[in-house]
């Protein structure tokens, strides 16, 4: 039933996409300077949702630089493609969804739609390197101060959070750069993700709820110079004008709280809990190594100095383990004592959890999972640079709930 129909449709479909030609010659403007005059009649087989059709359209030549023209094509969206827009849309739908392979069996399977893994590859990459050029425009234009206003209700709270994870390159893509172990070449690429959501209220306990569906994200392999700029547009987009209280939340990271400070002026700082419990677990394992038993009982004592803000208490007794340490155990703890002094007012969570305010991190470490973990980071996955940062620009643009808003621009477009 279903092939009956497409093949009724894609033959309905061909009689609609026959042009004729021109009245009277005409000519187009050529990109040369000159014009180029209507010479002939062409076919182009395109695939669409129902089927293969047959469109017949005008060509124009230019005399000069002998570069043709189909307007058709323009209008139809079909400029260098075999793909009518429908289907390209499919093909970015299950592109950044699955793997390329996955998706050409997904096509098939529920379209009926027979094109090679390759095509999917291709489709994808081409709409989100597109989504990523759009989204670059909005960087530029906020560059030049040239943000639209934004207006509507209030904002009670906004957050903005950053992390970083590693994603597997090409060899090429990593040339010249330093491995995590000391003498190995690096594997990876890091993805600077963020993500914006906003928080009115508390549940019945008392504990920050995340507002539904106000979660948005933004990320590339990029420096962080450039990701901070991509962050600040989106958390313009999200309302940072109108937002009563702004929070950033990231680990020690030292680049995520120097975009704070370049970017985020007003923004109170705060340090996820977790990532500074993890510190205090790599101190406990280096006082007590192979002693599973002393290092949960150095937790024990303390871990409630961390969670109650008592920064200063913590770094007074690890300056005072010293001189009782090893060589190697002495640069961890000087290295540690460094990291919770330089963020202790990121760390004072009893006045951070009075405020209502969320104080872990965990929006963005599922992000980095679901976002990127699972469509990049897959068994035998080697990405280039380019084409990762076109599937990541297709995810977000999707989780982001404005995949119809991109199709609508590219149709008004």
């Amino acid at each position: 039933m279903r092939a009956s129909m497409h093949r009724a449709a894609s033959a309905a479909l061909t009689q609609l996409l026959q042009f004729a030609p021109p009245d009277s010659p005409q000519s187009l403007r050529c990109s040369c300077g000159h014009q180029a005059r209507y010479k002939e009649q062409r076919s182009k087989a395109i695939l669409t949702i129902v089927g293969l059709v047959t469109v017949m359209r005008p060509y124009y030549l230019c005399s000069r630089c002998h570069v043709g023209q189909f307007p058709a094509d323009s209008e139809l969206d079909i400029v260098d493609t075999e793909f009518s827009p429908g289907v390209r849309r499919m093909q970015a739908l299950v592109g950044q969804q699955s793997s390329f392979d996955q998706g050409r069996q997904e096509l098939q399977l529920l379209a009926g739609l027979e094109v090679t893994t390759k095509a999917v590859e291709r489709t994808a990459e081409a709409i989100g390197a597109d989504i990523a050029q759009y989204d670059q425009k909005e960087i530029d234009r906020a560059l030049q101060l040239q943000l639209p206003l934004e207006t509507g209700p209030k904002v009670p709270i906004l957050y903005l959070l950053m992390d970083g994870t590693g994603v597997p390159v090409r060899k090429g893509e990593t040339e010249g750069r330093s491995g995590k172990i000391q003498g190995q070449p690096a594997r990876t690429r890091e993805v600077k993700l963020g993500c914006v959501f906003t928080q009115t209220g508390l549940d019945e306990e008392g504990y920050p709820v995340r507002d539904l569906a106000s979660t948005t994200y933004v990320g590339a392999i990029e420096t962080a110079e450039r990701f901070g700029k991509r962050l600040y547009v989106e958390g313009w987009k999200r309302g940072w004008s109108r937002a009563e209280k702004k929070v950033v939340i990231g680990d020690g990271a030292e680049w995520i709280w120097n975009l704070a400070d370049q970017h985020f002026l007003g923004a109170l700082q705060i340090v996820d809990l977790f990532h500074a419990r993890q510190h205090l677990w790599d101190i406990a394992r280096a006082l007590h190594p192979l002693d599973p038993s002393a290092q949960q009982r150095w937790i024990l004592r303390h871990q409630p100095k961390l969670d109650s803000g008592q920064i200063e208490k913590l770094t007074a007794y690890l300056d005072s383990q010293l001189a009782d340490a090893t060589p190697a155990q002495q640069e961890i703890l000087r290295v540690e004592t460094a990291y919770f002094d330089k963020n202790k007012d990121r760390m004072r969570y009893p006045a951070f959890r009075a405020q209502g305010l969320f104080i872990g991190s965990g929006v963005i470490e599922a992000g980095c999972k679901t976002l990127i973990g699972a469509r990049l980071k897959q068994s035998g996955m080697f990405w280039s640079v380019d084409g990762a940062n076109a599937i990541i620009a297709l995810r977000c643009c999707h989780m982001n709930n404005r995949f119809e808003d991109y199709w609508d621009h590219r149709r008004a477009a």
